[in-house]
């Protein structure tokens, strides 16, 4: 499948890109090489290939979760700019 150059100043558009002329005609011969690549991929027979999710076996590795005592409160606040009522005083932003 061909992308046309009206088809890569539509996408264009969308995005709100600004292209010049030589962008466009650069874009649609890459996109339209990238499709015709997809093209040849999809004509492979696959029936007898194996879904997989990964290319690699995954295996998730989690640490124990083990209370610990924290930061008191003093210790949390001690390197703030600003406190105010025992708390953090953060710049109102609306």
């Amino acid at each position: 499948m061909a992308v046309s150059k009206k088809d890569v100043e539509h996408v264009a558009l969308l995005a709100r890109l600004r292209l010049s002329e030589e962008e466009v005609e650069i874009f649609t011969n890459q996109l339209s090489q990238i499709l015709e690549h997809a093209g040849k991929i999809s004509q492979l027979e696959t029936l007898e290939v194996e879904s997989t999710t990964h290319p690699l076996p995954v295996k998730n590795v989690y640490r124990e979760d083990v209370v610990k005592e924290s930061l008191s409160k003093d210790d949390a606040l001690l390197n703030a700019p600003e406190i105010e009522s025992g708390a953090f005083k953060v710049p109102k932003i609306i």
